[in-house]
């Protein structure tokens, strides 16, 4: 082995478990997730020569701990690779954590396996980013379509697109590159707010927000829905009296409905001119979600789901049974940024609008990369399509996300703007973070260091 190679060779995958104490004043609440801690499996990658990358993927709370567990299950697989030939053909590499002989089993490709996939994936990304010293979006906008494809698996989603078709989309995406990185720099990029919108809040806070984020350019809002048909129409009435009918309003059932319950509950909130539903009913059910999906399109109200999507084969299904008009992919619930930018080129062919979930620990930082990758070197437009953005825990990066003008402005650092400042590790590791020394002694939370066993 060369000292350029022994550099370049991983050492160490650690993964840590952060969570922040969100549920206290009912951050992030809705009609499924009623009390919410924002939390992360948090993997560091690092090289021989010191270099580190970081990665998450986002979770609520308990079970995060089974998540971590799944990553360092994972590390014989990584530990030891030269990281450049890793790059040199990702993926083969993804397709090694994902089809791992025994490990398979207990996903396959979903699930806590998936999840821990996906934060080291995402560290991955982030070093290579580091590496070159470019932030990920740039690094996807800059590599040649060939290239861009051999990061991606295509197993099972030949029938909806191929590596040929693949390729033409990303060719057609170099014309006019440049002007738009140019735009991109000095615009950023489209984003809504659901700051304003979750269901824990009462009617003063949701009114003191939603004049907060109107007066800081936002024209585009979200609010949860889904627990009280008569609570959802009050607080959609609330909105519209703030931000009026000119600017735009989704809605958000986080999963808790029936079919029949979907259309015929969208039905009565329809006169708000809601412009999506996301996600109506089970995350899994494509025929459902196309069953409301036409009952509803008389009515001038899509369909939006993707961010608890298991994988790249159910996005497919959505996209192929037109049960979605708006593909929402999460930064960290399939496999990282390998597999996303399948979702990417599948919603591309098929004519359907990427407005990506975000909001947890971390989402906003990744989820920016993505969609400006997009922007500039596949779809060639932000027409019709936002990205959310919710403001809680950036403090914690050591790059976060840029807000300005209702824009994400775009990310200069190199890497994914997923590093953690040490001082909140230390302070919100769980469950031996100082925060979290305080808030058991304060008895706001068990201590589950005190469990004896079952």
């Amino acid at each position: 082995m060369s000292s350029t190679e022994e550099k370049l060779k991983i050492v160490s995958l650690d993964v840590k478990d952060i969570r922040f104490p969100t549920s206290l004043q009912a951050d992030g609440s809705d009609a499924m997730h009623t009390d919410p801690d924002y939390s992360c499996a948090y993997v560091t990658i690092k090289l021989h020569s010191g270099l580190e990358g970081d990665g998450l993927t986002f979770t609520c709370g308990r079970g995060t701990e089974i998540v971590v567990q799944a990553a360092k299950s994972m590390a014989p697989l990584v530990v030891g690779q030269i990281v450049t030939d890793i790059y040199k053909d990702f993926a083969t590499f993804w397709r090694s954590l994902t089809s791992e002989s025994q490990m398979r089993w207990i996903g396959p490709e979903k699930g806590a396996v998936h999840l821990a996939t996906a934060a080291i994936i995402n560290a991955l990304w982030d070093l290579w980013g580091k590496l070159i010293k470019k932030p990920v979006w740039r690094l996807l906008a800059d590599l040649d379509p060939e290239v861009l494809l051999s990061v991606i698996d295509f197993r099972y989603v030949t029938n909806c697109i191929t590596k040929a078709e693949a390729l033409e989309l990303l060719k057609q995406g170099q014309v006019g590159k440049e002007e738009r990185i140019k735009q991109l720099m000095e615009t950023g990029y489209p984003c809504y707010t659901t700051q304003a919108g979750w269901l824990g809040y009462s009617d003063e806070k949701i009114r003191e927000l939603a004049q907060k984020y109107l007066d800081m350019g936002y024209t585009v809002f979200k609010v949860k829905v889904g627990k009280n048909l008569q609570d959802d129409i009050k607080r959609c009435e609330l909105l519209r009296s703030i931000i009026g009918y000119d600017r735009t309003l989704m809605v958000d059932a986080n999963q808790v409905w029936e079919v029949q319950e979907a259309i015929d509950w969208m039905k009565e909130l329809a006169p708000f001119k809601p412009l999506w539903i996301e996600e109506p009913t089970s995350p899994d059910d494509v025929l459902g979600h196309a069953e409301i999906a036409k009952a509803l399109k008389p009515y001038g109200i899509g369909v939006a789901t993707g961010e608890q999507c298991c994988n790249r084969v159910l996005f497919k299904q959505f996209l192929q049974a037109q049960a979605l008009e708006f593909c929402q992919v999460d930064s960290a619930r399939i496999g990282g940024v390998n597999e996303i930018l399948s979702v990417y080129l599948m919603a591309k062919k098929m004519g359907v609008k990427v407005c990506p979930h975000a909001g947890g620990v971390g989402l906003c930082e990744m989820v920016q990369h993505l969609q400006m990758w997009d922007f500039v070197a596949l779809s060639g437009t932000s027409e019709g399509r936002v990205v959310e953005f919710v403001d809680q825990q950036h403090e914690h990066f050591v790059n976060p996300c840029v807000i300005k003008n209702a824009h994400y402005m775009a990310p200069t650092a190199p890497g994914y703007n997923t590093t953690m400042k040490p001082e909140s590790i230390a302070a919100y590791v769980y469950p031996d973070g100082s925060e979290w020394e305080s808030m058991f002694a304060k008895g706001l939370f068990h201590d589950p260091r005190k469990d004896t066993g079952f």
